[in-house]
């Protein structure tokens, strides 16, 4: 390329960033300003040439750019105040072979009042899209698919081959799993894949309705059909459901002479409502679930056997996280996400220590658990990363006891050390007091407050 063609493109390149909507700053590696764009100049009533070689704080305030060239993390629509006002600003690292090089930053939205514009006619996008989505929702009811089963560990990469393999079908499917694996989730996933996704995804939890009206829920009735039906009459779950999926969560605890009714729908496809001599033909997929032993409930007569072999077309079992705990890191990435977008809290990161506590639990409530840990964690924290200190105190109390981790004498220094700033707050600082609450002299406890470095 002739050298005059490069010089007349750069230049042609710098009047378009220069005279761009939006105000751009560079900065290196040390957060000296290597680059203003005109109408940035213009707005901080700064010459173009004095900026460069300046320190950004130096230049511009309130500003971030030092810290996310140090930290290598991009900050997107973050609010910033300068003269006078908040704007919206963009800072984003820019790499060269693996390591940062610089940091490019951005002003979009140069006051809140444009901002404000912009979020209304994306409100009012938005609005329309969950009008559609909702309608789209309460015909089909399905609202998740496998790509909301968050996790890259080989055995539930093998699961969701499986769901992809049967899901076409229409063979009864029962998934087995503890409480909070994400039983549902599987349900969904299996009718978005199935021949019937065109169809209803109705679910009916078994153990959440009373025992006298899980028959009306599931077969419906007619008006009349007893004292405080409504009128017109109730149509039914399993009606609902024609020609799709019925969700029963938690089958397991279904009362047994709804295990027959259940039956005959799923033997002879037909019902009949409540208070109706009627028999209605029905076409629906059954999908059930449970975290209870069946085979157990078998042999003691609690389940039928019948109903349990018609159900049990193909087993789906999804192994606690306990078993998975490579996901562990991924999900909590993802809950990590998902409650500071939903908090406005800045929360980026999750130290090392407080992930190996994560990993050493034995999450007994699965991946339910472990969402509702990280959402007490981002509001526990008041840093930019959750530490140790941020999480729930019983996994941090039987981490601190894990045997092998530490030495006896160790654990016990720790548990006497919490035991004293325990009795300390417990009598508002009163030493004595303390003291007799330990059962020692007040001269053991000032040795201790000493060998443990309390402040007396």
């Amino acid at each position: 390329m002739p050298e005059t063609d490069f010089y007349v493109k750069n230049e042609i390149l710098e009047a378009i960033i220069d005279n761009a909507f939006e105000w751009v700053v560079v900065v290196d590696t040390e957060g000296i300003v290597r680059f203003m764009n005109k109408t940035y100049c213009e707005f901080l009533e700064v010459d173009a040439r004095e900026v460069i070689g300046k320190h950004v704080t130096e230049v511009i305030e309130n500003t971030r750019m030092h810290v996310v060239v140090k930290t290598g993390k991009e900050e997107i629509a973050d609010l910033q105040f300068i003269k006078g006002n908040y704007m919206i600003a963009n800072r984003i690292p820019i790499f060269h072979e693996d390591k940062v090089a610089a940091a490019l930053g951005t002003v979009i939205f140069r006051d809140t009042e444009q901002w404000k514009k912009m979020n209304s006619h994306v409100k009012s996008l938005f609005s329309e899209l969950e009008f559609y989505r909702k309608e789209w929702t309460a015909i089909n009811g399905a609202k998740y698919s496998l790509n909301d089963i968050i996790g890259s560990s080989d055995a539930l990469q093998d699961l969701k081959q499986r769901v992809k393999k049967i899901s076409s079908g229409d063979i009864s499917i029962l998934i087995r799993g503890e409480s909070g694996t994400g039983k549902e989730l599987f349900a969904h996933g299996i009718h978005q894949l199935s021949e019937r996704s065109s169809g209803p995804f109705v679910k009916v939890n078994c153990a959440a309705i009373p025992d006298n009206l899980l028959e009306s829920e599931l077969f419906g009735y007619v008006e009349g059909a007893f004292t405080g039906a409504k009128k017109g009459g109730k149509v039914g779950k399993l009606q609902l459901a024609n020609e799709g999926t019925l969700f029963l969560d938690e089958i397991g605890d279904m009362p047994q002479h709804m295990q027959a009714k259940l039956l005959r729908v799923l033997q002879e496809r037909e019902i009949e409502p409540i208070g109706s001599n009627r028999q209605e033909m029905v076409d629906v997929r059954i999908i059930a679930a449970t975290n209870r032993p069946l085979e157990k409930m078998v042999q003691e007569k609690l389940f039928r056997e019948d109903l349990f072999y018609r159900i049990n077309g193909f087993q789906l079992i999804i192994p606690p996280l306990r078993e998975r705990k490579e996901d562990i890191a991924t999900l909590t990435e993802y809950f990590l996400k998902k409650v500071t977008q939903r908090t406005g809290k800045r929360v980026n990161h999750i130290d090392q220590e407080a992930i190996d506590i994560l990993y050493h639990h034995n999450w007994p409530g699965n991946i339910r658990e472990l969402e509702n840990v990280i959402e007490a964690a981002v509001h526990l924290t008041y840093e930019e990363i959750i530490g140790i200190d941020s999480l729930p105190d019983y996994l941090t109390e039987k981490e601190l006891l894990r045997v092998g981790k530490q030495s006896l004498k160790k654990l016990l220094e720790q548990t006497e050390r919490k035991a004293i700033i325990e009795a300390l707050e417990q009598n508002r600082g009163n030493k004595l007091e303390a003291a007799k609450t330990l059962g020692i002299g007040k001269s053991s406890l000032y040795e201790k407050l000493h060998k443990f470095k309390i402040e007396e």
